[in-house]
């Protein structure tokens, strides 16, 4: 018992901002810890359907209520997701050869392309989730239920990677992770994980909540191919690289099926 409070304390110190017991992390604490990123998944969502609940209560503006849904998640893990989908936006618009890419990803400028891809992103994810709260006046507990599970799916998904994609480097947070984690029991963990958070999804948006799942699908299989190809497997920055990317075709696989109302 003390391993797995250990083992959710790390997980939710290394990806969240959420202050947590410090200790010196040992191999052993680190078995499990992989399985509870998606539990801030939970805490993601949690808040932001208190949110919803007041944008309906008191009848906020679209304008506020959208961007406080959208910073949300950035409050709740300190950005680490959208530094890694900037770093990973500069080497994958690199053009170099492999072991470029990598020591690219440990400079900590900032380049062209990071602010322009990231840039697209919010203003994709923002547009998606403004039309997603007009079309339900506020508050459509059906898309939300799709948005809130979504931020579980796409965490217990990029855990799935952790611990069964190639690392592209013996270094680093992710592979720490990696090869601390007991991969097979791990891996169980995080598919029943990445099921229930599915179920629900499909449950609660039906239409909308499987198409979302097939939008998060498709973006777990891009992920793959796109680490493997640029850098021969995953890193701590691809990890983050592929949250948003997974959460946002959510948000506009959402935001297509509000607008047709399925």
């Amino acid at each position: 018992m003390k391993n797995l409070l250990r083992a959710f304390c790390i997980a939710f110190s290394m990806y969240s901002s959420i202050p947590m017991p410090q200790f010196k992390w040992e191999k052993e604490d680190m078995k499990y810890s992989i399985c509870f990123f998606p539990l801030i998944g939970i805490v993601i969502g949690a808040i932001c359907y208190g949110w919803c609940l007041l944008v309906r209560a008191f009848d906020i503006s679209l304008l506020a209520s959208t961007l406080l849904f959208f910073v949300i998640p950035i409050a709740v893990t300190g950005g680490i997701h959208v530094d890694g989908f900037m770093d990973c936006s500069d080497v994958f618009s690199s053009y170099r050869e492999k072991e470029k890419k990598l020591e690219i990803l440990k400079d900590p400028h900032i380049g062209a392309f990071a602010v322009i891809k990231l840039v697209v992103l919010c203003a994709v994810y923002i547009s998606a989730l403004s039309v997603i709260i007009a079309m339900g006046n506020g508050f459509d507990e059906r898309y939300y239920a799709v948005l809130c599970f979504g931020f579980v799916l796409s965490r217990a998904l990029s855990g799935i990677a952790v611990v069964s994609f190639p690392c592209a480097k013996s270094e680093g947070s992710l592979y720490t992770f990696a090869e601390g984690s007991d991969k097979k029991r791990c891996l169980s963990i995080l598919v029943k994980e990445a099921a229930i958070a599915a179920l629900i999804m499909a449950a609660y948006g039906r239409i909308g909540g499987i198409v979302a799942i097939i939008a998060a699908l498709i973006s777990f299989v891009y992920y793959n191919f796109k680490a493997k190809k640029e850098l021969g497997g995953i890193t701590g920055d691809t990890a983050g690289w592929f949250v948003c990317l997974c959460e946002t075709m959510i948000a506009v696989a959402v935001c297509i099926c509000a607008m047709i109302s399925l």
